[in-house]
């Protein structure tokens, strides 16, 4: 018995001597051809295991990484040319095993069952179509650009109504969104202020100068793809801030709003983004609409005409290079404008017989890059719905038109008709922000690029999710009033 043990024992050691020699071996060979890169990586692998329990145990985690990582990635690829954009793919991979390994019953929320899920799905349907659109020319091209244009929003309107429901996911949602953009206006500054550093001023050299020095001066991009979209989400979030700030709320929060609201239109000002205008132009008009009170509507109604007056008919702050530029986006005589005019009647011409357009990813950097030489990849895209039409025809811009246009008739007459004053003003915070991004996005690619597409994909959920938190907020103060009146009863039978 006891040789027999010894013998298994000799057994396993010299499997797991045989087994240390081959890992050694392979190691060894990974390290002299991969050099330093492959030993980071190894090196690496526990964290990355780790992340990936992490985010299948507890899928809800992966979803607030994306959102987060979706405000960098783009600032990343300045720095290393790795595939950073393809990692939101990642986190959205392992979030959905953590999902399917979820039993049914382990779900409380109201689930994806909603208009607005049912909305994106026929606009992504129809993104699937395009596949075999007689026009494209490059299927790798669809793969990459229908990230952007419909597979985020289909995979994270779902998940957020899945995993982040609660009314205390969406504050949670806006203070994370908040502290990101403020993150992003300080980088901006130290732009402004104290230069590029190297990797950025390679970037501008590699062509973003002729777009972001203008008459000698830095249209400021923070860590954002551009400084179109810089100032548009700047605009985003003083808009939804400025509105909370209104509220009754702790004077902690209150600071807090007014200060975030106040850097991220400094943030929109030396973007020199003339469309982010229209954010809080719209954003604010809308609201004061939603909010139906006069107190409210008359002051507000006021401050624009007297803003909007001043942009269009003096010349009031002119010397300032930021007000300068805004005070251009007013003018329907500018060069730019009418630029993009007959850019959009070339446009026409081309698609009268392609009314399904040149196929998703045909235009802009990707038909750069995979069908070079073609109308649409020389086509100069200078909005989002233009992209859109270029790329998916008249049919495609049609669905996705009527999409954002239910979506948005449908949340305002349902916000409008909320009686609770403080879920009201959240909420209507966040459709006025995205309605301002909506408008906008005539003048700049802003909706499908990274942060902003997050964001709005947030939002709407948020927007939609208006009966589910109107119901909790009964329930909570039924039971709080239910504990009161036990409570008031037991004290005075305690009296008598």
């Amino acid at each position: 018995m006891v040789i027999q043990r010894l013998h298994n024992f000799k057994i396993q050691e010299l499997y797991k001597g045989i087994l240390m020699l081959l890992l050694a071996s392979v190691l060894g060979l990974a390290f002299s051809r991969g050099g330093i890169s492959t030993i980071i990586a190894f090196m690496a692998l526990p964290f990355g295991i780790a992340f990936l329990a992490m985010i299948i145990v507890k899928p809800k985690i992966g979803l607030w990484i994306m959102f987060v990582f979706s405000f960098f990635v783009n600032g990343l690829t300045r720095y290393n040319d790795a595939p950073f954009g393809l990692g939101v793919d990642i986190i959205l991979l392992i979030t959905a095993l953590g999902l399917a390994f979820r039993r049914k019953k382990d779900f409380e929320s109201p689930g994806g069952h909603s208009a607005l899920t049912y909305a994106v799905l026929i606009w992504f349907g129809y993104t699937i179509i395009e596949i075999v659109n007689p026009e494209a020319r490059s299927f790798e091209a669809w793969f990459y650009a229908v990230r952007g244009v419909s597979l985020y929003f289909i995979v994270t309107v779902p998940f957020v109504f899945l995993l982040l429901y609660k009314e205390e996911d969406c504050d949670r949602f806006i203070r994370i969104w908040f502290i990101c953009s403020l993150f992003a206006t300080f980088w901006g500054m130290r732009q402004l202020f104290f230069g590029l550093d190297a990797a950025e001023n390679q970037w501008m050299e590699n062509g973003a100068k002729i777009t972001h020095i203008l008459f000698g001066k830095l249209r400021v991009f923070s860590f954002y793809s551009d400084a179109g979209q810089f100032g548009a989400s700047q605009a985003h979030v003083a808009v939804v801030a400025g509105i909370l700030a209104m509220g009754k709320i702790s004077k902690k929060k209150k600071i807090f709003y007014i200060i975030t609201c106040l850097l991220s239109l400094y943030g929109m000002s030396i973007s020199g983004t003339r469309g982010a205008l229209f954010v809080v132009i719209t954003g604010f008009a809308i609201y004061f609409l939603l909010s139906n009170n006069m107190r409210i509507i008359i002051p507000g109604a006021i401050v624009g005409v007297l803003l909007f007056g001043m942009l269009k008919f003096t010349n009031v702050g002119q010397g300032n290079d930021q007000i300068r530029r805004m005070r251009t986006g007013l003018d329907p005589n500018d060069a730019s404008f009418q630029t993009r005019l007959t850019n959009q009647a070339n446009l026409k011409i081309y698609m009268a017989t392609r009314p399904l357009g040149g196929g998703i990813g045909s235009a802009g950097s990707w038909g750069a890059r995979f069908s070079p030489g073609t109308f649409l990849a020389n086509f100069q895209l200078d909005s989002w719905y233009v992209k859109i039409w270029a790329e998916s025809g008249i049919v495609g811009l049609t669905i996705y038109l009527g999409m954002i246009i239910f979506i948005l008739i449908n949340r305002f007459y349902a916000l409008f008709m909320i009686k609770d004053p403080e879920l009201k003003l959240k909420l209507s915070a966040l459709y006025a922000g995205v309605f301002g991004i909506c408008f906008a996005s005539y003048g700049n690619q802003i909706f499908g690029q990274f942060p902003t597409g997050s964001v709005m994909y947030f939002s709407l959920v948020y927007i939609f999710l208006d009966r589910n938190f109107i119901a909790k907020r009964t329930l909570k103060n039924l039971d709080e009033s239910t504990t009161t009146q036990i409570s008031s009863r037991l004290h005075s039978e305690h009296q008598l």
